[in-house]
C-alpha cells in the first residue's frame, strides 16, 4: 500500500490492483519492511552506510570551561597616573576593536601632581640636555678630556632620558596619553569608569581576539590510569546542536594534571582548539575524552539511533528502496559515534542520514486503516 511516496507491508490480503503489482515485485522483502521510494530519499538528508570495524577505546564524559589561550588576551594597563577618560562615547564589553584603536586618554591636566602636560615638559626638557651633554662627551672623549669611567656614566644618563621622554611621548597628546587597542580584538572586561583616576600599571581593561581557546576539562580520580592513554576528544557545541571531533578543531590535548585539584577534588585535562564553533570564553562545554585502543569494535555514527523507552533500534536498509528496523545493543559512544555489541553485523547498511523521517513514516502507516494489521 502506498501513501504519499511509503508504502508499507505486513497487510495479509490485497485491497486493489496496485497493491497486487506491489506484492508481486516485493515479494522477497521481509514482512514488517518500510518501503521508502529514492525519490523521497532524495528530497531530505538521506544517508545509508556500512558500519565501521575500528579500534574503539574508552571514553570519559565531561565538562569543560572554555577559556581564553594567553596569547590571545591582553590586560591594558594605565602608563601614567590621572584621570582615565574613554575614547568615543562609551567602551562596552563584546565591542570590536582594532589594532591601535584609542580606547582610553589618561588627563593628568587639572592636578596638582602628576600633571602630564607638565612630566611631558620636564621629560623633554631632560632628555634635550641629556643628549647636549653625551654629544659634548663624545667630542671630549676623542682628545682624551673625558675619563672612560663619566663617558660611560654620561652615556647611561642619556639613555635614561630617552627612554622616560619616548615612554610619555607616545601616543601623547595635549589632552594626554592615549592608550590604544593591541591588536584585533574585542573588549573582554573593563575595570575602570570614564573619570576615574587611576595609577600607574592599574589594569583598565581586558581585550581578547577570541581565536584560540583552552578548554579545562576535570576527570575524576577514578579515571585517572587512562589520563596517560588520551589521544583525542569530542567537543560539544554551546547550543549541542553538533559535535565535533578535535581535528576539525584543529585541537590538541595539552597536557593533564598530576594532582588532585584541592577545589573540585578532580585532575584537570587542558585541551587546546580553534574557536571555530562560536564558543564563547567563560562558559562550559561537554567533552567526550577518547583514549586508545588496539581492540577493533564495530562502529556506527549516533545519527543511526533511534529511541524508544530507553530501547535503541537502527533501520537496516535490505534493497534501495527497503529498511527493517532492528534493534540493537551499544557499548561506549564519543558523541559522534557508538559502539555496537549486538543486533547489527559489518555486512548490513544502516540510515544514518534520515533515520527519524523512516520513523515517521513507519508511525503513519500504522495509523492507516489499511496497512500494519492483521486480518
Amino acid at each position: 500500500m502506498l501513501i504519499s511516496g511509503i508504502a508499507f507491508y505486513g497487510c495479509k490480503h490485497n485491497h486493489d490492483e496496485s497493491d497486487h503489482a506491489d506484492r508481486d515485485s516485493d515479494k522477497d522483502v521481509p514482512e514488517g519492511s518500510i518501503h521508502f521510494h529514492t525519490k523521497q530519499q532524495e528530497k531530505i538528508k538521506f544517508t545509508a552506510e556500512l558500519p565501521v570495524v575500528e579500534p574503539f577505546g574508552q571514553v570519559i564524559k565531561t565538562t569543560a570551561q572554555v577559556l581564553s589561550a594567553p596569547e590571545d588576551e591582553a590586560v591594558i594597563s594605565a602608563r601614567m597616573s590621572g584621570i582615565i577618560l574613554f575614547s568615543g562615547n562609551n567602551l562596552s564589553e563584546g565591542q570590536t576593536v582594532n589594532a591601535g584603536q584609542a580606547l582610553f586618554t589618561i588627563s593628568g591636566a587639572n592636578l596638582a601632581d602628576n600633571n602630564s602636560q607638565v612630566r611631558f615638559t620636564e621629560a623633554l626638557n631632560n632628555y634635550k640636555k641629556a643628549e647636549s651633554d653625551y654629544q659634548r662627551a663624545k667630542d671630549l672623549k676623542n682628545v682624551q678630556i673625558v675619563s672612560e669611567k663619566d663617558f660611560l656614566q654620561i652615556q647611561a644618563d642619556y639613555e635614561k632620558a630617552k627612554a622616560i621622554y619616548n615612554t610619555i611621548y607616545q601616543n601623547f597628546s595635549g589632552k594626554g596619553q592615549t592608550i590604544s587597542a593591541p591588536f584585533q580584538s574585542f573588549i573582554k572586561q573593563v575595570f575602570v569608569e570614564n573619570g576615574q583616576f587611576v595609577e600607574e600599571g592599574q589594569a583598565l581593561a581586558t581585550v581578547s581576539k577570541n581565536k584560540t581557546l583552552l578548554l579545562r576539562a576535570d576527570v575524576r580520580t577514578k579515571h585517572a590510569t587512562l589520563l596517560p592513554y588520551l589521544f583525542s576528544a569530542s567537543v560539544v557545541s554551546s547550543d549541542k546542536s553538533e559535535v565535533y571531533d578535535l581535528a576539525e578543531l584543529n585541537g590538541k590535548i595539552m597536557s593533564f594534571g598530576k594532582s588532585i585539584d584541592p577545589e573540585s577534588y578532580r585532575i584537570p585535562v587542558s585541551i587546546r582548539i580553534d574557536n571555530k564553533a562560536g564558543f564563547i570564553s567563560g562558559g562550559f562545554v561537554e567533552v567526550y575524552l577518547k583514549t586508545r585502543s588496539e581492540n577493533p569494535v564495530m562502529t556506527i555514527p549516533i545519527s543511526a539511533l533511534i529511541e524508544e523507552q530507553g530501547i535503541y533500534f537502527v533501520y537496516v536498509q535490505s534493497d534501495p528502496e527497503h529498511f527493517e528496523k532492528r534493534e540493537v545493543t551499544i557499548g561506549a559512544n564519543d558523541g559522534i559515534r557508538t559502539e555496537i555489541l549486538s543486533g547489527l553485523n559489518k555486512e548490513e547498511k544502516v540510515v544514518t542520514q534520515g533515520a527519524i523521517s523512516l520513523k515517521l513514516a513507519q508511525s503513519a502507516g500504522a495509523l492507516d486503516p489499511h496497512a500494519g494489521h492483521a486480518h
